[in-house]
Parts: structure tokens; sequence; C-alpha cells
């Protein structure tokens, strides 16, 4: 599907469509039910039902061809005159994990990899899997690619796909997207390099990073438990600590915990007071 980043060209809207009906949905539905396969389907939404809202959405398809859920994209870039709220804003779904035949899947979509909380919100929830399906380019994240979906398997005691596209889009218009650069009319190599994270550390060895590619990986979900029962992270966790801070960081007026080093500080005092 010809979807286009936000290159101030509004033209790639015609391409939203219904979570439930739309033509791309359609026909994922039919694959799932004819390969008994669970999919994961990134579409661009509309949401007729609410004043013709856009949403960058994730669509979870079960084997009988029965749309699971969806999620919406929870963070939205926001990088120099790269600004994705052009089009759409944050979801509102939060953080679902969908209970399939094959696991309990969390989709991290697209920029949300960038926050560990994210990742996170969909390990409390229950996930088993966490798929990242992303379309970066090679100078805005490649450095990033290979430790964050890695981090977050070994931190949240899941495994991740991690899924980027390959290739370069020319558009009609010039654009400018964030990089300081003069305007130009495609956004850079789409990088690919897809791998899927255990939550043991390990990984598989990344597809291309020019060409389509197919992997298949063949995961134990019972890792999930042997690591959480060996490291303890979760167990050890201190999360009514984590919430409090987190209470208190959001309220205006909040003050850091911060000790100041009071002799160094009065002897500063003291010397430009002389």
């Amino acid at each position: 599907m010809p979807f286009a980043f936000c290159t101030r060209e509004r033209e790639w809207c015609e391409f939203a469509e219904d979570a439930a009906t739309g033509p791309s949905i359609t026909l994922c539905k039919s694959l799932a039910a004819r390969h008994s396969m669970v999919i994961v389907a990134p579409i661009l939404e509309r949401d007729d039902s609410h004043g013709n809202t856009i949403w960058n959405t994730a669509v979870v398809i079960g084997p009988a061809g029965n749309v699971i859920g969806k999620h919406r994209k929870n963070h939205i870039p926001r990088v120099g005159d790269f600004n994705e709220s052009t089009y759409y804003m944050e979801g509102n779904t939060g953080h679902p994990v969908f209970d399939t035949l094959y696991g309990k899947i969390g989709v991290n979509i697209c920029y949300g990899r960038h926050h560990p909380m994210n990742w996170q919100g969909f390990a409390l929830n229950g996930a088993e899997i966490v798929f990242n399906p992303s379309a970066t380019v090679g100078e805005l994240s490649e450095p990033m690619w290979p430790i964050e979906a890695r981090n977050a398997a070994l931190a949240n005691a899941i495994f991740v796909g991690a899924i980027n596209r390959v290739g370069t889009e020319v558009f009609p218009q010039e654009f400018t997207s964030g990089d300081g650069k003069p305007a130009h009319k495609d956004f850079g190599h789409f990088y690919g390099s897809s791998y899927v994270a255990a939550p043991d550390a390990s990984r598989t060895p990344g597809l291309s990073r020019c060409r389509d590619g197919l992997m298949v990986a063949e995961v134990d979900l019972n890792l999930s438990r042997q690591v959480r029962d060996r490291w303890g992270f979760q167990m050890t966790a201190r999360y009514e600590m984590y919430a409090k801070q987190l209470g208190r960081y959001v309220e205006h007026g909040f003050e850091p915990q911060l000790v100041r080093d009071t002799f160094f500080l009065n002897s500063k005092m003291n010397k430009e007071t002389l």
C-alpha cells in the first residue's frame, strides 16, 4: 500500500480505510483463514464514527478470518519539521494484548520502540511476543536498530519481532524532513534488517538491508518464564516506587529529588563573596 511519510503531500489520505471492512483488511482476512494464520496488518485507519479521524493503526486478524482487535500508535515523532501529527495524533487504545491461538501478541508501532515504558506497557498486560512494524531510514535510526528491540526483549522477558521495510520512495513534490538538508523528493533508504529477539538476549540474524525477505523463526514461549525465574527482573522491580515517582513527575510544580553537596555549594558562595 502506498503509505507516504509526512512529506507535505496529502494525496495519501485517500488510502485510509476502515479497520474492519477496508480493502487491505478484507484481503488479510481471507489470507489468514486460508493459511490458519494470525496476521498483524498495519494500515492507515479512517475512523468514520469520529469525524473521519485518521489513525496509524495495526489490526490483528485471527485464523478464522476474524478481526481480533486493533491498536493505534501511541507515540508520534516530532523531529524538526518532520511531524507526523500533521496526519494523525497519538492513539487512544492504550497497550492492548491480543490473546490469540498462537500466543499473546502486542504491537509496538514504529516510533514507539524509542520509549522503554511503551514496551513495558505491553509486557505488563501479559504480552509474550511484541511486534514492532516500522518504516525507518538509515541516517535517522540505523545505529539504534540492533539494540532497542533486543533490550526490550531482555528487560521485559518477551520475544520481539523487529520489522523494518526496505527501499526508497520518491514523491512528486519536494519536502524537508527535519534533517537540515535542502528540500528533496525522497525520504532516504529504508534499511530493512528485520530480526527476532529473544528474552535471553539472543537474536536471529537480520534480513537483507536492501531486499524484501521472509523470516521464519520458531520461538519457545516457555523461555520467557525460564528467564523470569532465573533473573527475577519483574519480581524485584519496584513498581509502587516508580508509580509514585511518575505521579509526582506529571504534577505541576514537580521538584526533582536532588541532594546538593552543601559543602562545595557553601565554599563556592564564600569564594564569590570574597
